[in-house]
């Protein structure tokens, strides 16, 4: 019994390993694939309160920002709307910002919106950031880390590319209690996927949306996951009753 269960560990890894490519890569052909309508659908299906929420989490760190010689990393940038965010605050001589995602549809996208000389698109896996360690002074994430096959494994690249005294900022839905709740996964799951299929042509990446916020973890759980990768002052502040929310935290 012993020896049976010392190897079927091994297995069960391999198979979560193997689990966990198989969601990325469906994730990421579904990024490719919206990749043409994605910023038109975001404003719409948000009624624009989307960008109030990116330049919110920017404003938050500023001060970071406004340090020419900070690194700063915007992963899973998508089509780069936080990276612009990000840059209202970099002051003119400072360095550039790097935006990663793993859909190069969306960093297409992404490299129209951005001006070259401000900001650096780099295709890569959030999982295996091309990043050396302890490099980076701020990594932020908005409405991207919910996508990543694996919470804690994301969380532990983020503190390892970081430097002691180094941020991170993820910007991501929750699922607000009570009547807002009720009325939050409705329209998530009954509305939204409508209006998806009849800008886009396709229902499927907007039906995964809400089974994405679904098995997100909850504040108080993500905190206590970023308080087991390494992280401390880890905080998440509401942002329009709960509907999303930004999560903070330092390496120490």
């Amino acid at each position: 019994m012993s020896n049976f269960a010392k190897g079927a560990e091994p297995v069960d890894r391999a198979a979560a390993i193997l689990d966990e490519q198989s969601a990325s890569q469906a994730v990421q052909t579904m990024f490719n694939s919206i990749a043409p309508r994605y910023d038109l659908l975001n404003h719409v299906l948000s009624a624009n309160i989307d960008r109030l929420w990116w330049r919110r989490a920017a404003r938050e760190f500023r001060a970071v920002l406004l340090r020419p010689e900070a690194t700063v990393l915007d992963m899973c940038c998508g089509t780069g709307d936080m990276t612009l965010a990000l840059l209202r605050h970099r002051p003119a001589n400072g360095r550039p910002v790097i935006a990663l995602d793993f859909a190069h549809a969306m960093l297409v996208r992404g490299k129209q919106k951005l001006p070259s000389h401000k900001a650096i698109a780099i295709e890569a896996d959030a999982l295996q950031m091309p990043v050396a360690d302890a490099t980076v002074d701020l990594i932020t994430s908005a409405f991207g880390f919910r996508n990543l096959a694996n919470y804690q494994a994301g969380l532990c690249e983020m503190r390892r590319v970081l430097r002691v005294g180094g941020e991170i900022g993820i910007l991501d839905f929750s699922e607000p209690d009570g009547a807002l709740g009720a009325m939050y996964r409705f329209y998530f799951s009954r509305i939204l996927p409508r209006i998806g299929r009849a800008i886009s042509g396709s229902s499927s990446p907007y039906e995964y949306l809400p089974r994405s916020v679904h098995r997100f973890p909850s504040p108080s759980e993500m905190l206590r996951m970023m308080t087991d990768c390494g992280f401390s002052n880890a905080s998440w502040t509401p942002y329009t009753f709960g509907i999303a929310g930004l999560y903070r935290a330092v390496k120490t």
